[in-house]
C-alpha cells in the first residue's frame, strides 16, 4: 500500500454562498493529491504522456461528512491499495487542521495507449516504481 499526503489551502473563489468549499472542487483537490502522489513516487503525468500513456478517470465517488471553509488548510491523503493493472484505484480522505474527516472518495483511472486510444497495462517502469510499497 502506498500513502501520500498533500496540503491545500482553500481559496475564497472555491467557496459557495454559504462559505463552504463548493462540492465540485473536491474532484480537483483529489486530482492534486493524485498528481502529487505519483510525483512522490518519481513519476509525473507529463512523463507518462510523453511516454505515450494517458490516464483518464473512469469512476469517481465521494462521501461528504463536514464542510471546509475559506482559508482552511486541508490535507488530502491519497492511498493506492493495490498494484495497478490496466486500471489504478485511488482512495482519498480530506481532513482539516483539527484532524476531522471532511470527506472520503475514490477514483479509478485507466491506462490508455496514446496512439491507439485503447486500454493497456500499466507500464513496467510504473510498476517498478510502486511495487516496493507492496511488500
Amino acid at each position: 500500500m502506498y500513502v501520500s499526503e498533500t496540503k491545500i489551502r482553500v481559496r475564497y473563489g472555491e467557496t459557495d454562498q454559504m462559505g463552504y468549499v463548493y462540492y465540485g472542487n473536491y474532484a480537483q483537490y483529489f486530482e492534486v493529491g493524485r498528481v502529487e502522489a505519483l510525483r512522490q513516487l518519481g513519476m509525473s503525468y507529463r512523463e507518462l504522456e510523453e511516454r505515450g500513456i494517458m490516464l483518464p478517470v473512469y469512476t469517481f465517488s465521494i462521501k461528504y461528512l463536514k464542510p471546509a471553509f475559506y482559508d482552511d488548510e486541508i490535507t488530502v491523503k491519497t492511498t493506492i491499495t493495490q498494484l495497478p493493472t490496466a486500471r489504478i484505484h485511488f482512495k482519498y480522505e480530506c481532513t482539516n487542521n483539527a484532524g476531522e474527516i471532511l470527506n472520503t472518495g475514490e477514483t479509478t483511472l485507466v491506462f490508455i495507449d496514446k496512439e491507439t486510444k485503447r486500454p493497456c497495462g500499466a507500464p513496467c517502469y510504473f510498476i517498478d516504481a510502486i511495487k516496493k510499497h507492496f511488500g
